[in-house]
């Protein structure tokens, strides 16, 4: 997959910018902004060239035959949200936390916008799955306009979600999406 990462950038003209944190082995990495299709072809391959093995979720019914042999391969994980007998469905972040909390060594992407569309509010999960699992946020990006993919601020969260995620999309304002307009304002 890095060799043809490389490849990928190569032909498209992207480069690295940063590297992953020292010592972090275990984090949920945004990747901002999501505009566009292409930033999961783009990360996944800049995350590759850098040797960050970055894993995604993905709901289980999709985690099926070739489909799923290639979203694995690429990094997905399966979540199963079945409803344990006695008692409620488990959510998205439950086992995000729990994930974290069992492995020595795990970096989830997930894009704090839900969507490719201009959000004016960021979805909260991924703080309260770092806030939980105590591990630090880091902050992906793919920059369309300079053709660059890398490592902004690693965030530890301290309970001040709305100021931190402000400051997060500070940042973010500084990175120009593949659809600009649908960026982060």
């Amino acid at each position: 997959m890095k060799l043809l990462a490389k490849l990928i950038f190569w032909i498209s003209g992207w480069k690295i910018s940063g590297k992953w944190p020292d010592g972090v082995k275990k984090a949920v990495l945004i990747a901002i902004p999501h505009t566009s299709n292409w930033d999961l072809l783009y990360a996944r391959s800049a995350f590759f060239l850098m040797d960050v093995p970055v894993r995604f979720t993905i709901k289980k019914e999709v985690m099926v035959g070739p489909l799923g042999w290639l979203i694995k391969s690429l990094g997905g994980i399966s979540i199963d949200r079945k409803r344990m007998p006695g008692r409620r469905k488990q959510t998205y972040t439950d086992a995000m936390i729990q994930m974290l909390k069992e492995r020595e060594e795990l970096v989830i992407m997930v894009t704090p916008e839900g969507t490719r569309s201009y959000a004016p509010r960021w979805k909260t999960g991924f703080y309260h799955i770092a806030s939980g699992a105590d591990v630090p946020i880091v902050v992906g990006f793919l920059d369309y306009k300079r053709k660059l993919a890398g490592i902004g601020p690693v965030v530890r969260p301290n309970g001040k979600m709305e100021e931190q995620m402000e400051e997060m999309k500070a940042f973010g304002r500084t990175i120009t999406g593949k659809h600009p307009d649908q960026g982060i304002r």
